[in-house]
């Protein structure tokens, strides 16, 4: 039995789509001159055109053919975001061949699994780094016939290796190719449909090797429609064009960063503004001031912690005036959530009162001066940081959708924004919620064309009549949004069989500016516990202010005033929650969690089951065993 949301099927094609590339093409007809592209080089914001971005796909396109790239071949991509990753990503599209990002912190391992799997046979390997992951494993990649590097420092001793190509040289052989062949890339993409794979999105691989996820041309034009051009989702009912700012710095490899950069960027000429790291992303917001910009959870987390932590570090009237502004933030954002997102009377008046004297330094110092939407997503988000950035007046919007439909699923929009919440399904969707296992299950053009070369796995991914089985456990909340309850694999069952969602209860710790990782225990088990890792720049910043001596992370986290510190997290978290809930015991992550150790996915989410055989004896020794 299922519970049905009252939204209609979708048609099951995408009509009249467009491809991200011809987009590109008429926004440089449109607008040759608007600036498509910025990116800072030497400490100076540089733009690049609309004419001068359609002539670089191009070109990148002719390359890509003079490479002998066909209809469906792979094009892989290790690079941080920078923009020679649109180009290449919105060339491959062009000549109808499927780009496959690799995260910029998978290992060689890791690279040689998605370059054999994929199949790619053109990768761009950005700099040094990625190259050396590359040629680790070269010996066992028949497929790789060329590797396209773009910084050339540490390419030396490579330069005899006909399998290298610098960037510059690939696009003077694309420009070669298109005077031998001119209109070859046009010709080309003329002959594109709904049904070409543009990308191999790879999932996490939290429980077993990461799979391609194959997203189409279809699945572009049907998310590019439904997520980001739908009328009412943002403030004033004025959509996504080329007067908005974006600020790209997650891994463009992510379906979450695809979607809010390159495909905002040719679906709507938003401009895109590149971090120059995801270390310089609050400095980079700061110069940029976005009016739409995505974080997921750890960057929000970051940001509330930067507000609380400068705030309380100043001189005795600093702090005052700081507690005085956090007040107001309270009392606005408590009303602003009871009120669906929306101002009230009061809340606005305590606003206007604020904002000269507290809100407008405080967004202009963590860039959101002029943001008019900000949304959450890919991972769960708790309740109190939405609450504190509608108090500040940031619109933070939750939203909920995963790789495997194209991210179209549900969203909070003004007027309608339950916190607490990942928002109502988006209108003319298929959204169902499965009564016996509580998975929220979803169907319409979005969703993907399956696995890269898995199609047992891609048939067990949906139900027998034919819906895209997500494996999140959810509910209803008022009949209309959705609350998301948790992996339906992370679920815990304690020993007594109570159904323990951990995600809320991580969360929750996680608020805490002094908390960077939680893991929650206790499946089987008669009560729940915690492994805790701290911040370690804030925690040590804490430290040094009270003139408690460290030297190394295991040194800090493991210092009797820390672990005190934490305690006291663990009990306010405590009072939040049902006491079979309750966190009866705790122990301290000795280390800094890494991708590259196998404790995160490339995500930098928690390998729960990695975390269970590495930190064996804390849990047992919190249960006494």
């Amino acid at each position: 039995m299922t519970t049905l949301v009252e939204r209609p099927d979708a048609p099951e094609t995408a009509a009249g789509y467009r491809t991200a590339a011809a987009r590109v093409r008429e926004w440089a007809e449109a607008m040759p001159a608007a600036v498509a592209l910025r990116e800072k080089d030497l400490g100076v914001w540089r733009e690049t055109s609309w004419a001068q971005l359609w002539e670089q796909i191009l070109e990148a396109g002719h390359g890509l053919l003079a490479l002998g790239v066909g209809v469906g071949d792979r094009v892989s991509i290790h690079s941080e975001d920078r923009p020679e990753w649109v180009i290449l990503d919105l060339a491959a599209v062009a000549v109808r061949a499927v780009t496959v990002g690799l995260y910029p912190t998978n290992p060689a391992a890791e690279v040689e699994y998605l370059l054999t799997d994929s199949g790619a046979e053109v990768h761009l390997a950005e700099d040094q780094e990625q190259a050396d992951k590359v040629m680790e494993v070269i010996d066992r990649l028949p497929s790789l016939a060329k590797i396209i590097h773009v910084e050339p420092r540490g390419f030396r001793q490579w330069r005899d290796d006909d399998r290298f190509i610098f960037w510059d040289d690939f696009m003077e052989m694309g420009r070669e190719h298109r005077r031998a062949n001119p209109g070859a890339v046009e010709e080309i993409m003329a002959g594109s449909v709904a049904d070409d794979v543009i990308t191999l999105v790879y999932t996490s691989g939290t429980t077993g090797p990461p799979k391609g996820a194959m997203l189409t041309n279809g699945n572009y034009a049907y998310a590019t429609d439904k997520l980001i051009g739908i009328d009412g989702r943002m403030p004033g009912d004025k959509k996504p064009g080329p007067w908005d700012e974006i600020l790209t710095y997650l891994p463009l490899c992510h379906v979450a960063e695809r979607i809010f950069s390159t495909w905002h960027l040719t679906g709507f000429g938003c401009t895109l503004n590149f971090a120059e790291s995801i270390d310089t992303v609050q400095q980079n917001l700061r110069e940029i001031q976005p009016t739409l910009f995505f974080g997921v959870p750890r960057i929000w987390e970051r940001i509330h912690a930067g507000v609380m932590i400068k705030g309380k570090d100043g001189t005795w009237f600093k702090r005052v005036w700081f507690n005085f502004g956090m007040r107001l933030v309270g009392a606005i954002g408590e009303r602003r959530v009871a009120n669906r997102g929306e101002h009230t009377v009061a809340s606005r008046l305590l606003y206007w009162v604020g904002y000269p004297l507290v809100f407008r330094a405080l967004k202009e110092r963590i860039g959101m001066r002029r943001c008019r939407y900000s949304a959450t997503g890919a991972a769960a988000i708790a309740p109190e940081l939405i609450q504190d950035f509608l108090g500040m007046g940031v619109p933070l919007f939750e939203l909920y959708g995963m790789t495997e439909n194209s991210a179209v699923a549900t969203c909070n929009f003004p007027g309608a924004n339950l916190v607490g919440t990942v928002g109502a399904p988006y209108p003319g969707i298929g959204l169902r919620i499965d009564e016996e296992t509580g998975e929220i299950q979803t169907k319409h053009p979005g969703v993907f064309k399956g696995y890269w070369g898995k199609p047992e796995q891609t048939a067990e991914t949906f139900t027998d009549d034919g819906w895209l089985a997500t494996g999140d456990v959810g509910e209803w909340v008022e009949g209309t949004h959705v609350k998301i309850v948790d992996r339906i694999k992370h679920i815990i069952i304690t020993s007594g069989g109570k159904n323990i969602s951990p995600s809320e209860i991580e969360n929750s710790l996680k608020t805490s500016p002094y908390v960077k990782e939680a893991m929650v225990v206790g499946d089987g088990r008669k009560y729940l516990t915690a492994l805790i890792g701290i911040e370690p720049d804030v925690v040590g910043h804490w430290a040094t202010r009270n003139q408690i001596p460290f030297t190394t992370y295991r040194d800090l986290s493991s210092k009797p005033e820390v672990v005190e510190m934490m305690q006291e997290v663990v009990n306010e978290t405590n009072t939040k929650l049902a006491r079979v809930e309750n966190i009866r015991k705790f122990r301290m992550i000795p280390k800094e969690l890494d991708h590259e150790d196998g404790e995160l996915t490339a995500t930098q989410k928690l390998k729960r089951s990695a975390m269970d055989e590495m930190f064996d004896e804390l849990i047992k020794d919190m249960y006494g065993s």
